[in-house]
């Protein structure tokens, strides 16, 4: 039987579209996330999503369900996978960024001064997510002998880069136009954010295209 009886009733759990049993005592959801890591390792693979009643939880951090749950849904991915993921994400935080700024280009408009700078300020700390996560990709992502330039030195240019816009935006903000930061935020910060973007779709598609040549290889 693939679900059991909990404190709050059956729960059903799937595993890359499956349903497994679950053994009696993993009655928590902490007790089942461990499992499935369990299960995941053993095939030499990694959760790389999980829900609990259709609301995603975020693998990075610890979640505790303290109310009464009836289903959890969780899908692995190969080792292989994880620098897609990465980019993915970093493409989601990338999204995220820049519907905040294009949000943030009317809200100033609207506010005071004082109000303005602290949306700005707020939108700034979460520019550098994207770059943080593609910290974590390997220099041999691309595979070697190709004419990109390294990683790490592509990395070092978009941090000084993200670095060269914040300081023309901040350096707006000293004055109490609103128009001028509104204008900051649409010449300088959204373009960063495009491009930045057009980046990441083409990594996405270079290591997509490299994983489905391995697929094609080892078959």
């Amino acid at each position: 039987m693939a679900a059991f009886e909990s404190f709050s009733g059956e729960i059903e759990v799937k595993l890359d579209g499956a349903l497994i049993a679950i053994p009696s005592e993993r009655r928590s959801f902490n007790a089942i996330r461990a499992y499935l890591e369990s299960l995941a390792l053993r095939q030499q693979r990694i959760l790389c999503w999980l829900s609990v009643d259709g609301e995603a939880v975020n693998l990075t951090q610890p979640r505790t369900v303290t109310g009464p749950f009836s289903q959890i849904e969780a899908e692995t991915m190969n080792l292989s996978e994880v620098p897609l993921q990465l980019i993915k994400a970093a493409l989601l935080q990338t999204d995220i960024a820049r519907s905040r700024v294009q949000t943030a280009v009317e809200l100033v408009l609207i506010n005071d001064g004082c109000r303005a700078r602290e949306l700005w300020w707020t939108i700034s700390t979460m520019l550098k997510e994207p770059l943080l996560t593609l910290s974590l990709l390997p220099e041999t992502i691309f595979g070697r002998g190709n004419s990109r330039a390294p990683l790490l030195q592509l990395r070092k240019w978009q941090l000084q880069q993200l670095g060269g816009v914040i300081k023309d935006v901040d350096n707006v903000c000293d004055s109490e136009d609103t128009l001028l930061l509104s204008e900051a935020l649409e010449e300088r910060v959204l373009p960063w954010l495009n491009k930045l973007h057009d980046s990441l779709e083409l990594w996405h598609e270079t290591v997509s295209t490299g994983l489905r040549a391995e697929a094609c290889h080892e078959s």
